[in-house]
């Protein structure tokens, strides 16, 4: 059985363990490698979050910024507004105030339309954080693992909302080049301990607090497999845990056929596995992309692990 959790996240308290809850992802961006831009316009991803709420999404995760592989982010410098030429990335990455205008409009249409709505703002960015709860998200899913951004890990304490902590290595536009690592289970549950150590000395209550390994963010291919075999191993660190393997480059590589990867569109299957196999390892939350599909996948998964 997988442990049992009481996650605060503000303005209510979930039970986690008990069932597993999916996350719906909203990409309200142009350039998403899931989609490509398909919810970028405000009535489109509001109409979609409502659509996936009828699918069986128990959170809706908006994000306007992609951090697929390659995509440029801010500095920390610029995170926080203190932007310099010597800072600036060869690609634009998304500014502070694109962000927001992306994303609170949408989570407030949500919140009007549904009320019960559980929302989570997908950023690195303090002030989008802080600005997305006060628009009605009650969750900041943050895939630098508080890193990036200087004033994130205060900015949390004073919101009280609950935050995922994700593990990443490198930032997208270095994958290519990281080197190898030769036991990556051992270094993410090291890291993402010290992370959620710093968290807490800094005022972010543990119970605020979800991890999430990170799947493809800053590992190779190889390196994710065993993430996904040895996932149980994260319950060592005794914190809720989060998974997010829909439509990875792993699974396309791993469904090859000929010698090409599968496409983005041709991984719903692989996905559907690897999601069942993390939740039999005691995922409590599953973000996904095909809210539907991994419903239905949630529903006889939990019989085994209840």
């Amino acid at each position: 059985m997988r442990p049992v959790f009481e996650w605060n996240i503000g303005s209510r308290s979930l039970l986690l363990g008990k069932r597993t809850l999916v996350m719906g992802v909203i990409n309200v961006t142009p350039d998403s490698f899931s989609d490509g831009g398909l919810h970028f316009d405000r009535d489109r991803a509001v109409e979609y979050g409502l659509r996936l709420l009828e699918d069986g999404a128990d959170i809706l995760d908006v994000g306007g910024e992609s951090t697929r592989p390659g995509a440029a982010v801010l500095p920390s410098s610029e995170a926080i507004g203190g932007e310099t030429a010597r800072s600036q990335p060869k690609k634009h990455p998304v500014s502070e105030q694109e962000e927001l205008q992306r994303v609170i409009p949408v989570i407030v249409a949500l919140k009007q339309k549904r009320p019960d709505a559980m929302i989570s703002v997908d950023t690195y960015k303090a002030n989008v954080a802080h600005g997305a709860v006060e628009a009605g998200a009650e969750i900041v899913n943050d895939v630098s693992g508080f890193r990036w951004d200087p004033q994130m890990v205060k900015t949390l304490a004073g919101l009280k909302c609950g935050a995922v902590l994700m593990h990443m290595r490198g930032r997208p536009e270095e994958w290519r080049t990281l080197p190898p690592v030769s036991d990556i289970v051992t270094l993410v549950k090291r890291e993402l301990r010290a992370w959620a150590d710093a968290a807490q000395i800094a005022g972010v209550k543990r119970e605020r607090i979800v991890l999430d390994p990170g799947f493809g963010f800053g590992k190779s291919f190889q390196e994710n497999y065993p993430l996904l075999k040895r996932f149980d191993e994260l319950h060592e660190l005794r914190y809720p845990l989060l998974a997010g393997v829909s439509r990875k480059s792993f699974i396309g590589r791993a469904l090859a056929r000929n010698g090409n990867d599968a496409p983005v569109s041709d991984r719903l299957y692989g996905t559907l596995a690897a999601e069942t196999a993390v939740i039999l390892k005691g995922a409590h939350i599953v973000r996904t992309h095909d809210v539907r599909a991994c419903s239905d996948a949630v529903r006889i998964a939990d019989v085994v692990v209840s």
